[in-house]
């Protein structure tokens, strides 16, 4: 059951968080708190999903709020770096910021660069990470087969441990997939999951070697470990680059997720300059301990006045969505 309106409105907080580096084309990411009977959540969609996507985000910060969640297996997460799609020159210092992460994520395919620019970037991080470090890009669809093809060969030589949604489709992937097997390098599914009608289509396919999953995207824990379960997959967890408190969702979808075979794309704290918690990964790992704000930086972080309203209209709206939702 859905929570009124009125009980998320009265400890809802609308922050802003600077980066350190521009990162999925937004310098500030905005988000909102709220705290209910069981800790803090966030609600955080992009800002170009539309209502009946963000929703989803809203059930999942609901239910992380209002309900008990599963119990945890782990204590602590293992996670990875994350390298925008930054200059090669920028590389060391972004992966400063990732104390012992021994897995790298690297942005790749980014509008308005070529190829090159992305063999560069990986070429840094294998030198700075040396042979003992994990590698993984992350195209956001940003491919066709073709060009995944060509891209995937080009850097195989940095050692890849696996290909995030390379390109958009199912079949686009299942395509890939066949073409790049003989090279030993995985291909995982993000979007064609949290942004999927059928979660579950990619799976069916063979389209995918592990999946990459999000708390908020996908309705919550328990919808997030039931997908897991019915794909049949390697899971990986990640943020939608999420405050602290969302954060805390991920780490405890990770902790209780059955198997985590591979490092988990929860350290994404360390982009930000300021945070509300502070969730930067120590000793390449994080706790999967809730998380709740501190009350100085929800002051310090408070988004404009502007921005404040069009975020509070927007969980409305969302919460509106839910209630008919729950209607049908």
């Amino acid at each position: 059951m859905t929570p009124p309106l009125a009980d998320l409105l009265a400890t809802a907080r609308v922050v802003a968080l600077p980066m350190n580096t521009r990162f999925r084309g937004v310098d500030v990411r905005e988000a909102v708190l709220f705290e209910g009977p069981q800790g803090w959540a966030e609600f955080s969609p992009f800002v170009e999903y539309a209502d009946a996507e963000a929703a989803t985000w809203l059930a999942a910060a609901i239910d992380f709020a209002w309900h008990e969640q599963p119990a945890p297996i782990r204590d602590r997460i293992r996670v990875n770096a994350t390298v925008p799609a930054v200059e090669a020159a920028r590389v060391p210092e972004v992966l400063a910021r990732f104390d012992g992460c021994r897995t790298a994520k690297v942005k790749v395919a980014e509008h308005g660069q070529v190829l090159a620019d992305d063999i560069a970037r990986v070429r840094a991080v294998r030198e700075q990470m040396g042979p003992e470090g994990r590698i993984r890009i992350d195209a956001n669809a940003g491919w066709n087969v073709d060009e995944a093809e060509r891209a995937i060969h080009a850097l195989a030589e940095f050692d890849l441990e696996y290909a995030e949604q390379p390109c958009a489709s199912v079949d686009e992937l299942a395509d890939l997939r066949r073409r790049v097997k003989h090279m030993g390098i995985p291909i995982a599914a993000d979007e064609s999951i949290r942004r999927a009608d059928d979660p579950l289509a990619v799976a069916r396919a063979g389209a995918a070697d592990l999946v990459v999953i999000k708390a908020q995207p996908l309705g919550g824990i328990r919808r997030a470990l039931d997908i897991v379960a019915q794909a049949g997959l390697p899971a990986v967890v990640s943020s939608a680059l999420d405050t602290a408190v969302g954060l805390s969702q991920g780490a405890a979808l990770a902790a209780s997720l059955p198997a985590l075979e591979f490092d988990c794309g929860l350290g994404t704290a360390s982009l930000f300059v300021d945070d509300v918690a502070d969730a930067r990964p120590v000793d390449g790992s994080v706790s999967a301990a809730r998380v709740t704000p501190d009350a100085d930086a929800l002051r310090r972080l408070n988004a404009p006045d502007d921005r404040r309203e069009w975020w509070l209209a927007r969980l409305e709206r969302c919460h509106a969505v839910l209630d008919a939702r729950a209607d049908d």
